[in-house]
C-alpha cells in the first residue's frame, strides 16, 4: 500500500466529518407550546473519536534515543501516520488529533464539552478513554489537579460546567462512582458494596445499577472529595509499563434533572381572583440527562508488563472485557444482526453508548515508542472502527406530574384554609348582624309600646272630657223653664243631633285608634320575623348583606369542587398518557427473549377496568394459573395472546420455576403438538427455548417428549422464525452432558441438521451453536473415558456441512463452527474422517487466521497434540 493511501474507512470518516462537526451541538427539542417536536425526537449521530499522543517518558528517551517515533501527527489535517518502517507508513484520519503539547483545557473543550452541553439539554452522553497501559488515559479523564489547576481532567471540568449551568433550587445533580474489577461491579464510594447487579428496563432498554451509592452534589468541593474517596479505593499496581497501572475500569455516572424554563409561569396563579381557579394547568416539563465518564483499564501484553500471579489474572480479565467491547463495536460497524452485548459486564454497561441513544466521544491515547507499535496500531484500528458506529440520540423529556400534584395539593390546602377562614368570618358576621337586628327589634317594640300607651291615654282623656262636657250641657238644659222649651225646641233638637254626631265621631275615632293599635302590633310581629318583607331600610340592608354572604359561600364551595375535579382529571390524564405511550411502543421487540425470540412487546387488557398492564407484573395481577388456562381457549386470538405472555414470562429466570410448577411446560408442549396455527407454534417453541436455558428444565423437556415434538415441528415448519426458535431450543439441550444419548436417539441431531435447508442466517447460527455444544459435550465425555468410537455428528453426516461453513461470512456461524471443528479434532478416533473430509485444512487455517485468540490457540493445541494430524502434516510438509 502506498504511504499516502487511507485505510480502514478513513474516507468514510472524512465524509461523515464534513457533514457533522466534532463540536456540533444538538438544538433543544421543545416547541413553544410545551410539546416535543417530532422532527427532532431522534437525531442520528456518529461516535466522535479523537487521538491524543503522549510525550516520551524518561525510559523511552533513554532506550529509544536512536529510533524515530512510530507516530507522526498532522493536526492541521486531522491525520495520523503510523510508520511501518523507514520508508512506508499508514495514514488515518480522526475527528481531532492532539499533539503531545495539547493542554487539558483544549482536550476538554473539543472532546467533552459538546457532550456535557447535550446532557444539560436532556440527552445521554458518554466520554471514554481507551488505549494501552501508560498512555495517559487516567491523566486525560480523571486528573484532579490539586497542585496545578490547569492539569484538571475531563471529570472535574465536566462537573464545573454542569454546576455553572444549573439552578440548584429547581435542578439536581447526583453522582455514582464505580469500578469494574474482575467482572464484578464495585462501589468506590462504599467499598462494602462489592457486587452490584446490572438491571435492564424491559420497556425502555435503559441499564441501571440500583445498588450503587448515589450522592447529590451541590458544589465543586464536595465533588472533588467524592473523587478522592473513589480514587483511594480503586485498584492499581506497579508494572513495567506504568508505576500506577489501573487494574479496573472506572465509571463515573452523573444524573442531571432539569426543569424546562418558561413553564413556571403557568403556576403563578397564587391569587385570590376566582376566575383564575378554573385555569387549565399544564404540568411542568422535566429533562433527564445522564453523563457516563469511563476511564478504561489499559490493554497490555503480559510479556511486556511483567504481570504475574494475581496481577496476571487481572490482566486477563481486563483484556477479555476490552476484547468483548471491540467485538461489539465491530458488529455495530459492520451492521451485524447480532451484537454480543452480554459477553461482558463492560459491554452491558456501555450498551447505550455504542449503537444506543447516547452522544458518545472517544479519546484514544497512544505513545510514540516504536517498541509498542503493535499496541498502538491496535488502538488506532479500534478508534477507526468506533467512528463507523452511529447512535440515535433521543431527548429524555417527561411531564413532571409529581411537581404539579404537589403544587395543586398545596393550592387546594390553601383554598380550603381560606374557605374555612372566610366561613368562620361569615358566621361571625352573621351572628353580629343577628344580634344587632334583635336589639333593633327589641328597641322598636319598646318605642311602639310606649307610643301606643301614650296614644291610648290621650284618647281616653279626650273621651272622658267629651262625656263630661255633654253631661254638663244636659244638666243645663234640664234646668231651663218649660216655656222656653217650645220656643227653643228646634235648637235643642239640633243640639241633640249635633251631640249624637259628635258621639259617633268619637266612637269612630276610638275604633280607628284600636285598629291602628292592632296594625302596629302586627307590624311588630312581622318585624320580629327573620324573613319579613317589612321593616325599615336598615333591616333590608342587613337582609341583602346576608343573602350576598350566602351566595359568596356557595360560589366558593363550587370553586373548590371544580378545582378538586381538575386535580382528579389531571391524575387520570397522566394514567391515560402512560397507557398511550405503552400502546405506541407495541411494535418493539421483547428484551426478555433476547436473540432467540422475534416476539414483540405485548399488553393484556384487563376485563374489569379496560386498562393495559405490563407483562412483567401481569401474572401477579391476573394469576399465572388463569393465564395458563387461556392456552386452552377456543378463541385463536386469546390463545395467541396467552402464549405470548407465557413466552415473555419464561424469558425471566425468576418466573421459569413457577411456570413449570403450574404445568406451563405441559401446556406449551401440547400447543406445539396439537396446534395448526403457525404463530402459536412459533411462540410456543420460543417459550420452550427460554425454559431450556435452565438445566433443571432440560431433563423435564426430554422426559415429556419435548425433543420428539421439536423434531416434528422442525420437519413440518417452513417459516424461518419458527425454525429459529426450534433450533434454539435444541441447541440449548445439546449443551447438557446427561442428555447426549437420548437427544440423538429421539432425532434431535437429525432435526438440527435438517433445518439447514432454510439457509436463513439466524437459523444457521442456532444450528451451528447446537453442533458446537454437542461436540463440546462429546469431547468432554471422551476425555473422561465415558465415550468411545467416532463422534455421533460424523456418523450422522454433519462433518460435510461443518467443513463447508467453517469460513462462513456470518461471524456467529463461523465462530460456532470453528469451535465444533476444534472439539471434534480433540478425539483421536475422529482424525481420519476429518482428514478425508477436508477438515484438516480448515483447522490449519483456524490456527493461523482466526480472529479470536482462544479458538486459534485451541486449534493449534489440538493439531500439535494429535499424532494422526502430525503425521499427515509431515506428509504434506505443512508447518504451523
Amino acid at each position: 500500500m502506498a504511504s499516502g493511501g487511507y485505510r480502514n474507512g478513513t474516507q468514510k470518516a472524512q465524509a461523515l466529518r464534513t457533514s457533522s462537526s466534532f463540536k456540533s451541538k444538538l438544538p433543544p427539542s421543545v416547541s413553544s407550546n410545551g410539546r416535543r417536536s417530532s422532527t427532532i425526537d431522534a437525531v442520528y449521530g456518529r461516535v466522535r473519536v479523537a487521538v491524543r499522543l503522549r510525550p516520551r517518558n524518561a525510559e523511552e528517551l533513554a532506550a529509544d534515543a536512536d529510533f524515530a517515533d512510530c507516530v507522526e501527527l498532522q493536526p492541521e489535517l486531522k491525520r495520523l501516520k503510523l510508520r511501518k518502517n523507514n520508508w512506508d507508513s499508514d495514514t488515518y484520519e480522526f475527528d481531532e488529533v492532539f499533539t503531545e503539547f495539547a493542554s487539558q483545557k483544549r482536550v476538554y473543550e473539543v472532546v467533552a464539552k459538546p457532550v456535557v452541553e447535550s446532557v444539560l439539554d436532556g440527552y445521554n452522553g458518554t466520554v471514554m478513554a481507551y488505549g494501552q497501559t501508560g498512555t495517559g488515559k487516567t491523566y486525560t479523564l480523571g486528573r484532579l489537579g490539586d497542585e496545578d489547576v490547569s492539569a484538571r481532567g475531563i471529570m472535574v471540568r465536566s462537573m464545573e460546567d454542569i454546576l455553572a449551568n444549573i439552578c440548584l433550587e429547581t435542578d439536581s445533580v447526583s453522582v455514582s462512582y464505580l469500578q469494574l474489577y474482575m467482572e464484578t461491579i464495585q462501589d468506590l464510594l462504599n467499598p462494602a458494596n462489592d457486587n452490584i447487579p446490572i438491571v435492564e428496563d424491559q420497556k425502555t432498554g435503559d441499564v441501571s445499577l440500583p445498588g450503587a451509592t448515589v450522592v447529590e452534589v451541590r458544589d465543586q468541593h464536595s465533588f472533588l472529595e467524592l473523587l478522592r474517596v473513589g480514587e483511594a479505593h480503586r485498584y492499581a499496581a506497579n508494572t513495567k509499563l506504568n508505576t500506577e497501572s489501573s487494574r479496573s475500569h472506572a465509571i463515573l455516572l452523573v444524573q442531571i434533572k432539569r426543569s424546562v424554563p418558561g413553564r413556571e409561569a403557568d403556576f403563578s396563579a397564587e391569587t385570590d381572583h376566582s376566575s383564575h381557579l378554573t385555569t387549565n394547568y399544564r404540568p411542568p416539563m422535566l429533562r433527564k440527562g445522564k453523563l457516563v465518564l469511563v476511564d478504561l483499564a489499559g490493554s497490555e501484553r503480559v510479556n511486556k508488563s511483567g504481570s504475574e500471579g494475581h496481577m496476571l489474572e487481572e490482566a486477563k480479565s481486563i483484556n477479555l472485557s476490552l476484547s468483548a467491547l471491540g467485538k461489539c463495536i465491530n458488529a455495530l460497524a459492520e451492521n451485524s444482526a447480532h451484537v454480543p452485548v452480554r459477553d461482558s459486564k463492560l459491554t452491558r454497561l456501555l450498551k447505550d453508548s455504542f449503537g444506543g441513544t447516547s452522544r458518545t466521544s472517544l479519546v484514544i491515547t497512544v505513545g510514540p515508542s516504536p517498541r509498542h507499535r503493535a499496541e498502538t496500531a491496535s488502538t488506532i484500528l479500534f478508534g477507526q472502527r468506533a467512528m463507523k458506529v452511529e447512535n440515535m440520540l433521543k431527548i429524555k423529556e417527561e411531564f413532571d406530574y409529581k411537581s404539579l400534584s404537589k403544587r395543586l395539593e398545596v393550592q387546594v390546602d390553601k383554598l380550603i384554609a381560606e374557605n374555612e377562614r372566610q366561613q368562620k368570618a361569615f358566621e361571625t358576621e352573621v351572628e353580629r348582624i343577628r344580634l344587632e337586628a334583635q336589639n333593633h327589634v327589641i328597641e322598636a317594640e319598646r318605642n311602639y309600646a310606649e307610643a301606643l300607651k301614650e296614644e291610648k291615654m290621650k284618647c281616653q282623656m279626650e273621651y272622658m272630657d267629651s262625656i263630661k262636657k255633654l253631661e254638663e250641657k244636659w244638666s243645663l238644659n234640664q234646668q231651663k223653664p218649660t216655656n222656653n222649651a217650645r220656643t227653643d225646641g228646634t235648637s235643642i233638637t239640633e243640639e241633640v243631633s249635633e251631640l249624637k254626631m259628635l258621639l259617633q265621631n268619637e266612637m269612630q275615632t276610638r275604633k280607628a285608634a284600636e285598629e291602628e293599635i292592632y296594625k302596629l302590633k302586627d307590624q311588630l310581629h312581622m318585624l320580629a320575623k327573620p324573613g319579613s318583607a317589612g321593616g325599615n331600610s336598615d333591616i333590608l340592608n342587613l337582609q341583602s348583606m346576608l343573602e350576598e354572604e350566602i351566595r359568596q359561600k356557595k360560589r366558593l364551595e363550587e370553586e373548590v369542587i371544580v378545582l378538586r375535579s381538575q386535580f382528579s382529571q389531571l391524575t387520570m390524564e397522566a394514567g391515560q398518557r402512560t397507557s398511550y405511550l405503552d400502546r405506541s411502543r407495541n411494535g418493539t421487540g421483547l428484551p426478555g427473549l433476547d436473540s432467540l425470540s422475534p416476539l414483540r412487546n405485548l399488553h393484556c387488557k384487563d376485563a374489569t377496568n379496560g386498562e393495559r398492564s405490563s407483562i412483567t407484573n401481569l401474572h401477579e395481577q391476573v394469576g399465572l394459573h388463569k393465564i395458563l388456562s387461556l392456552l386452552e381457549s377456543e378463541d385463536a386470538t386469546v390463545r395467541i395472546h396467552a402464549v405470548k405472555v407465557v413466552a415473555n414470562l419464561a424469558a425471566e429466570e425468576a418466573n421459569q420455576e413457577k411456570i413449570v410448577e403450574s404445568g406451563g411446560l405441559n401446556s406449551l408442549l401440547m400447543l406445539l403438538s396439537n396446534s395448526v396455527d403457525e404463530t402459536i407454534r412459533r411462540i410456543a417453541a420460543g417459550a420452550i427455548a427460554n425454559l431450556a436455558m435452565s438445566e433443571a428444565n432440560q431433563e423435564l423437556i426430554m422426559t415429556q417428549g419435548g425433543i420428539a415434538l421439536l423434531a416434528v415441528t422442525a420437519a413440518d415448519a417452513e417459516d424461518p422464525q419458527t425454525l429459529r426458535m426450534v433450533a434454539g431450543a435444541i441447541a440449548n439441550l445439546c449443551g447438557n452432558d446427561k442428555l447426549q444419548t437420548r437427544l440423538r436417539s429421539e432425532g434431535g441431531i437429525k432435526a438440527l441438521l435438517g433445518m439447514v435447508r432454510c439457509r436463513h442466517p439466524d437459523v444457521l447460527s442456532q444450528v451451528a451453536r447446537g453442533i458446537a455444544n454437542f461436540a463440546k459435550c462429546e469431547s468432554r465425555a471422551s476425555a473422561q473415558g465415558q465415550k468411545a468410537g467416532r463422534s455421533s455428528l460424523i456418523e450422522d453426516g454433519a462433518l460435510t456441512w461443518i467443513v463447508q461453513n467453517s469460513n462462513n461470512e456470518a461471524s456467529m456461524i463461523r465462530r460456532h463452527v470453528e469451535l465444533a471443528l476444534c472439539h471434534l479434532a480433540q478425539h483421536e478416533v475422529n482424525a481420519k474422517d476429518m482428514i478425508s473430509g477436508g477438515a484438516l485444512w480448515e483447522l490449519i487455517r483456524i490456527s493461523r487466521d482466526c480472529s479470536r485468540d482462544d479458538i486459534r490457540s485451541l486449534a493449534r493445541r489440538t493439531l500439535t497434540s494429535s499424532l494422526t494430524f502430525q503425521a499427515e502434516m509431515r506428509r504434506l510438509r505443512i508447518e504451523l
